[in-house]
Parts: C-alpha cells; sequence; structure tokens
C-alpha cells in the first residue's frame, strides 16, 4: 500500500534507546507473544531537531536500517517489578498466530489481535486469578472473555453475541434509537481499515522521526464511532510536553511535506491547520477515510479511554450517544470547524447528563477510580488500566426513549448556561470560574484531564442560539410525538450509513 510496506514488522529504533531511556517507563513482564499489540510498543524520545537537519530537503533518501529492539512482556493480574532484556527480537514475517504454536519471534498484531486491553496493571482493579486470557483466534464470536465492563479491543470488532450486550427496548421510541445506534455503529471493516492507515503511516513516518509513535484515538476506539466517523492520529513524538505554536508546526509541516511528495499516490488533500491544536486534515485514498492528525495531544490518547468505560460501563450510553450525534450532524450543530459542537463535546454533554438525574444512570470514574484515570500515568498503561473496571449497576430503569427527551429537556430547560460549566470529571454541574477559558464563552464542557474548555468553538452568539434553539425544539416535539422521525428522519440517515 505504501512505499515501505514491506518493512511493516521491523520496530525502526534500536536498543540503546530502551537502555537509555525512561520513555513511559520500560513494558512489564511476561505478556503472551501471541497478545502484543501496536498500542504496546512504546517508544523513547527522539532529537527533534537533530531529525530534521538529517532529513530536511532529503525527504526520499533511503533510510539506514536501525537493529529491532528487545520488547518487554506485560503480566496480567498483578505485575512483577520490569526487567531488562539484553536479547534483542526480530520481527521476521506477518503470518497469523496460533495458541497452539506461538513462534519464537514476537509478530506485531493488527488492532483486531487482543491489545492486552484485559492488563491490570493497577492493584486496586486487579484482574481475578482464575480469569484466562485466550487467543483472538479461539474468541469465536468474540464473547468477552473478562468479566470487566470494558472489552479488550479486539472484541469491539465482532457484531455483540446475540446481542447481550444491548439494552431492552420495550417502547417505539427506544426501538428507533436502537435500531438506529445497530444501522449507524463503527463496523470491524471501518476500524480495520483506519488501523491499516495508522500502520503504513507509522512506518513512513518513522523514517523521520525514528522513535515516534502513531496512536489512533477519539472516536474511533473511543465506543461511540459510526460508519462514517473520521479518523483521529495523535504523533507522539518524545516524552516532553511540544509547543504547539512552534515546535508542533514544524513537525506538521515535515509531515505534510511527506504526504504531498512520497506519499502523494495514497494521501491527498494534506492540509496544516494552524488551530490552538495544529492539525494535518487528509484523506486515506486507500480506505477512503478522512484523518485528522495532531503532534503530543496525549490528552486524546487519556481521554479516548476514558470515554471507552463509559461506553461500556452501562448499556443505554452507546446507543443515546451516537443517536445524538446523528440529530446534530443532521442540524449543523456538530461542526466545531463552523462554530457548533464537536462530537467530543456532544458525547461530554451526554455522560454528564446521566450524571447528574435524580438516580444517575453513571457514575464520575476518575473519583472512583482515581488509579485508572490517573492524568501522570505512562501512556503504555492507559489502555489496560480501565478493562477490569465492573459495569455500573444503576437503580435508574429508564428507558432509552426516555433518557434522549429528558436529555433534551435537561439542556434546554434545566442547565444553567451562562452561570454553569458542564464536568464528567465531578459528575455534576460547576460555577463558572472566572478564568480566560470560561470567560465570555457562550458554552462551558470541561476536558475530564486537564480542564479547557472542549466547546470553545461556539463563539459566536448566532450559533449558540441556534444550538439552544435546536435543543428547545427536539425536546418539545419528543414530548408530543414520541417518534425520532420527527426530530431525525430515519431511513435518510441509515441510507447515508
Amino acid at each position: 500500500m505504501f512505499p515501505n510496506s514491506s518493512n511493516l514488522c521491523r520496530p525502526p529504533f534500536s536498543p540503546k534507546y530502551q537502555q537509555q531511556s525512561s520513555f513511559f517507563t520500560e513494558l512489564p513482564l511476561n505478556i503472551p507473544r501471541n497478545l502484543l499489540s501496536h498500542q504496546q510498543i512504546i517508544v523513547p524520545p527522539y532529537n527533534f531537531h537533530g531529525a530534521v537537519a538529517v532529513w530536511r530537503g532529503n525527504i526520499e533518501a533511503s533510510p539506514t536500517v536501525t537493529p529491532v529492539v528487545a520488547l518487554q512482556p506485560v503480566a496480567y493480574g498483578y505485575v512483577s517489578p520490569p526487567s531488562r532484556s539484553g536479547v534483542a527480537t526480530s520481527f521476521p514475517g506477518r503470518k497469523r498466530q496460533s495458541q497452539q504454536g506461538v513462534p519464537e519471534n514476537v509478530k506485531r498484531q493488527r488492532i483486531h489481535s487482543r491489545d492486552s486491553d484485559t492488563a491490570v496493571v493497577n492493584p486496586a482493579v486487579p484482574l481475578p486469578a482464575s480469569i484466562s486470557v485466550q487467543s483472538p483466534a479461539l474468541l469465536g464470536n468474540g464473547s468477552p472473555a473478562l468479566a470487566g465492563c470494558v472489552p479488550p479491543l479486539q472484541d469491539t470488532l465482532f457484531p455483540d453475541p446475540a446481542d447481550s450486550m444491548l439494552p431492552v427496548a420495550n417502547d417505539e421510541l427506544s426501538q428507533q434509537i436502537l435500531a438506529l445506534f445497530q444501522a449507524c455503529r463503527q463496523q470491524a471493516s471501518d476500524l480495520n481499515r483506519k488501523e491499516l492507515c495508522r500502520t503504513e503511516l507509522q512506518k513512513e513516518i518513522q523514517l523521520i522521526f525514528p522513535q515516534s509513535r502513531l496512536f489512533l484515538v477519539g472516536s474511533s476506539l473511543n465506543g461511540f464511532g459510526t460508519r462514517t466517523s473520521d479518523g483521529d492520529l495523535c504523533l507522539v513524538v518524545k516524552e516532553e510536553p511540544v509547543n504547539q505554536k512552534t515546535e508542533a508546526r514544524r513537525i506538521l509541516s515535515l509531515v505534510q511535506k511527506l504526504f504531498s511528495t512520497k506519499l502523494s499516490s495514497y494521501i491527498e488533500q494534506p492540509q496544516l491547520i494552524r488551530a490552538k491544536v495544529p492539525i494535518v486534515k487528509f484523506r486515506d485514498k486507500v480506505s477512503n477515510v478522512d484523518f485528522d492528525l495532531n503532534v503530543n495531544n496525549v490528552i486524546g490518547i487519556r481521554n479516548t479511554f476514558l470515554l471507552r468505560t463509559y461506553a461500556f460501563i452501562e448499556n443505554r450510553v452507546r446507543p443515546l450517544v451516537i443517536v445524538i450525534k446523528n440529530w446534530a450532524r443532521f442540524h449543523e450543530i456538530n461542526d466545531a470547524s463552523r462554530g457548533t459542537l464537536s462530537s467530543y463535546s456532544l458525547a461530554l454533554m451526554v455522560l454528564h447528563y446521566l450524571q447528574t438525574l435524580p438516580e444517575p444512570v453513571l457514575p464520575s470514574l476518575q473519583k472512583n477510580y482515581p488509579e485508572c484515570f490517573d492524568p501522570t500515568m505512562q501512556l503504555y498503561l492507559v489502555h489496560q488500566a480501565p478493562c477490569a473496571i465492573p459495569p455500573y449497576t444503576s437503580k435508574n430503569g429508564s428507558s432509552l426513549g426516555d433518557l434522549l427527551i429528558g436529555f433534551f429537556k435537561y439542556y434546554a430547560t434545566e442547565f444553567d448556561w451562562s452561570h454553569q460549566i458542564i464536568s464528567v470529571r465531578e459528575a455534576k454541574a460547576l460555577a463558572r470560574p472566572d478564568g480566560v477559558e470560561w470567560r465570555d464563552k457562550f458554552i462551558c464542557v470541561e476536558e475530564p484531564f486537564d480542564g479547557t474548555n472542549t466547546a470553545r468553538a461556539v463563539h459566536e452568539k448566532q450559533k449558540f442560539d441556534v444550538i439552544r434553539a435546536e435543543f428547545a425544539q427536539a425536546w418539545r416535539v419528543l414530548r408530543d410525538k414520541k417518534d425520532l422521525n420527527c426530530i431525525l428522519p430515519l431511513k435518510t440517515t441509515k441510507r447515508r450509513r
């Protein structure tokens, strides 16, 4: 697919970095070799300025092949202190492995392999000792191998067995919500296309920044993706924070140049967007997916797995979020680039509403499991920590239809937009602080990890008034009609998907 695809399984970094750096700490012990996946192969920091000096003006130069690195495996359940190994591990091929005969050499797995979401590093939420980890090839229909509420990444690539994870829908409105969710939610083929592009692009980018890692984040992995969701990518180039106005833009300008020259046969329309967090927007011709790529915006990696936990901790959450995203898109209030709400802000608004009901449907995960969502946790642990958090049992038995009507009512009549901010971290509405992030803002949605305003794109009163009017209209129509078609034409929406 890409020029260097023959080198797909060769990590382009050398053992000396593993020995000299503590970037995200060394990988822990004893992960089964057939379970090692791309999200665990985290690499050390890289000298950006040196790379630019070597690479600038020589984008087509053939890279030298660097030695492979010895990867330390990860333990399931409790973890022993990490130790180093002086033996380098080779990655000779791409043949599928089975549980019965695992070769001596570790092979990189795609995202539909077990991604060690089952590994629990924090003793506060241990994995039951009696549970065994199976090879992906033996999972059959994708039934979760674990008791935790958050399925491994591999399990989300299969249909829910007998729809066992779907909520009961007895009334017509709830049935409509559930039917739309099943028609629109991201499928295995959608995620596979994004992951293929991520894998190939990482290999090409590592020719410029050999110690970088490319992460797929956002709705593609957080459980709220649809068949038409864009792909979000985070390029991590070093351990330290990156100045987004200067260094990140320089890095992205090199990435854009790579895309528009060497990869022009595969990547179209690469554009550098100089926003607060700059990105390169592009379209992958092979997967037909639009992507946004940022540099070192690691908050996106952390909040991906926070939202993923909320998505699977209660089975009414995903249908509600996906239906509300479709509704907002249909009414043209789901585009941050045009001054309306991002999908991320909408998802946080749904979670906040479910947390603030008289009988909550969701808790605050950051309060209940602070060790699992520690903002200082090393990145290679982020996807592992929440996997054994048990499902949340709510006393609120409201139907999907009632919750959807309640969502629109809450933001149309109850939430105080002028004096409150939406906080999923605290599971309540907070008084608006007198800070630059919140002052004179029309909508305030707190980012759960860094406390910024995710809805800052809504900076025009006219757009804010339109958003509020759409919430109010949806509430009145659903309250009276109890028919989803009245606010979102189902046949048109399903056909687009």
